[in-house]
C-alpha cells in the first residue's frame, strides 16, 4: 500500500498547502512553484504530476476535469482532486488530510475526486 503524495496546481491557494503540512508534516505535498507549474498547460501539469506519482490538487473545476479525462485515455494518472475555490481553507485542509489518512495511492489512480464529501 503506497502513501499518497500531492502536487499543488498553480491555482491552488498556498494556505491550503501550508495548512496541510502544519497539520501533518509527513505528507509529501509539493508546491506548484517547486514543480515549475506557473503558466504550464493543464495537460502538461497532469503529465508532470503523473511522472512524479503525485495526485494533482487544483481549484480548476472549469477545465481540469475534461483535460484529465482526455489525459487518462492514453496515460496513467495518480488522480485528481478538485477543491472548489469557494470552499473554506480549513475545510479543504481537513478533506486533504482525511484522504491521505484513509486512501492508498492505488485506490485513487485515474480517479477525479471533487471535494467536499459532506
Amino acid at each position: 500500500m503506497n502513501i499518497i503524495s500531492y502536487q499543488a496546481d498553480a491555482d491552488l491557494k498556498q494556505a491550503i498547502v501550508t495548512g496541510v503540512l502544519r497539520q501533518e508534516r509527513w505528507i509529501d505535498f509539493q508546491t506548484a512553484k517547486a514543480a515549475g507549474l506557473k503558466g504550464v498547460k493543464d495537460s502538461e501539469v497532469l503529465a508532470i504530476a503523473a511522472q512524479q506519482e503525485r495526485i494533482l490538487v487544483s481549484h480548476d473545476l472549469k477545465t481540469m476535469p475534461s483535460e484529465f479525462r482526455k489525459f487518462i485515455r492514453s496515460n496513467y494518472s495518480p488522480g485528481l482532486i478538485i477543491v472548489p475555490q469557494k470552499l473554506p481553507v480549513e475545510v479543504a485542509i481537513k478533506e486533504l488530510l482525511m484522504i491521505w489518512e484513509i486512501y492508498s495511492a492505488e485506490e485513487l489512480v485515474d480517479l477525479i475526486l471533487i471535494r467536499p464529501i459532506f
